[in-house]
């Protein structure tokens, strides 16, 4: 079942083929070491590459760029459990219990998607930087410092969501090379919209970005007066996830699926 062998690109946080967030997924007996590790995640040069090996209670999970490990990714452990899921290694009525750096996740199956039980980032309201308008191309609402280094920057409307054209280079000059960028949805179906952009980790832009929704869901939740909702991170590629409060976690629900596995031949 576990051939070390092998490394699997799944779409996440989608069920249609090149959408959502592709990551790579290697399910391995133990983890290599971490110049490997970081290694073939930039020869894979998607935004994640997970590696995962079996403990005494579930899996360690370790995640990395092309260029840095990161502590927490939501698209490459959605990735991560579909793939365990599909081998068979986890029944569907079966948790699985991932290990990462900082962080116990537990993870279960609905029907053909994966939920998540995530952290619950904490949020303060800090001002807005005079250059923001300048690097990221509005004015925001309200903006907030968030765990992992994230910045989270309110939105009057979904049009300047969608219309942003960031500077790069500046938001890394800035402190904002960590952005998250959110607004109400304008459509019934979808309570706020969502871009993530982590240049200072090697992304100029994340295609989804589940992580962020450790943050996205208490405070959408506080403002929307609900504890489940629908995001959409309106990225070129674009993906869909379900969100819940659950005491301090946040639930994060959505599909994935499996786009090609590879043998390495070294």
């Amino acid at each position: 079942m576990i051939d070390n062998k092998t490394i699997y690109q799944v779409d996440a946080f989608t069920d249609k083929a090149f959408k959502g967030n592709p990551a790579g997924v290697m399910i391995l007996d133990k983890l290599p070491s971490v110049d490997w590790m970081q290694n073939m995640a930039a020869e894979m040069n998607l935004s994640e590459t997970a590696f995962v090996a079996p403990n005494s209670n579930g899996f360690d999970i370790r995640y990395f760029t092309p260029t840095v490990e990161i502590p927490l990714c939501g698209h490459a452990t959605l990735a991560s459990a579909h793939i365990i899921y599909q081998l068979g290694i986890k029944t569907p009525e079966e948790k699985i219990h991932f290990r990462a750096l900082k962080d116990n996740l537990t993870i279960t199956k609905d029907g053909d998607a994966v939920v998540m039980t995530f952290p619950q980032y904490s949020l303060s309201k800090i001002e807005t930087p005079a250059n923001f308008r300048a690097d990221v191309g509005f004015e925001p609402v309200a903006i907030y410092k968030s765990d992992d280094n994230w910045v989270v920057a309110i939105a009057n409307t979904q049009e300047d969501i969608e219309h942003c054209k960031p500077n790069f280079e500046a938001l890394i000059a800035n402190g904002l090379g960590h952005l998250m960028i959110t607004s109400e949805g304008k459509t019934s179906n979808v309570d706020f919209v969502v871009r993530c952009f982590v240049p200072e980790a090697g992304i100029n832009e994340d295609p989804v970005t589940g992580s962020a929704h450790c943050a996205l869901t208490p405070l959408w939740a506080s403002r929307l007066g609900k504890t489940k909702m629908v995001s959409h991170q309106i990225s070129k590629r674009g993906g869909v996830l379900k969100v819940a409060l659950a005491d301090y976690n946040v639930k994060i629900k959505g599909n994935a699926i499996t786009i090609f596995q590879a043998q390495l031949k070294i």
